[in-house]
């Protein structure tokens, strides 16, 4: 089996209910996510999952040079971050672009599919 990091992307700018159109949208979309979350559970394929604050909170830590520059993020100025991710366990990469295409439709989102490179 191979860890897999399906990471959902979302705008970097939030409206009322985030990206979603409505507050019964995004409750619906939360609720459809964590019935994905409840399937990878049963399924045996997660690992890890969790959402994140919005970009604009994320600090950025240099620590290559003598002393440790911090500044605030984000690092990348984008029209989109990452929102939120899962960290999977599959056997191969056609089950995980499966379950990626149920989280993506569960979180009405984009999601990336990467392996992990299996060296740690």
């Amino acid at each position: 089996m191979t860890h897999y990091l399906l990471s959902v992307h979302g705008p970097a700018e939030m409206e009322e209910f985030g990206g979603y159109p409505s507050r019964e949208a995004m409750e619906q979309s939360f609720a459809d996510t964590g019935r994905f979350n409840d399937q990878l559970k049963a399924d045996g394929y997660w690992v890890f999952a969790g959402g994140l604050q919005s970009a604009t909170t994320a600090t950025l830590v240099d620590g290559q040079g003598e002393t440790p520059v911090v500044t605030d993020g984000p690092y990348l100025e984008t029209k989109e971050y990452i929102a939120g991710f899962w960290v999977i366990d599959a056997p191969d990469l056609d089950v995980a672009l499966k379950l990626a295409a149920e989280g993506s439709k569960a979180c009405r989102g984009v999601v990336e599919v990467r392996p992990f490179d299996g060296l740690a």
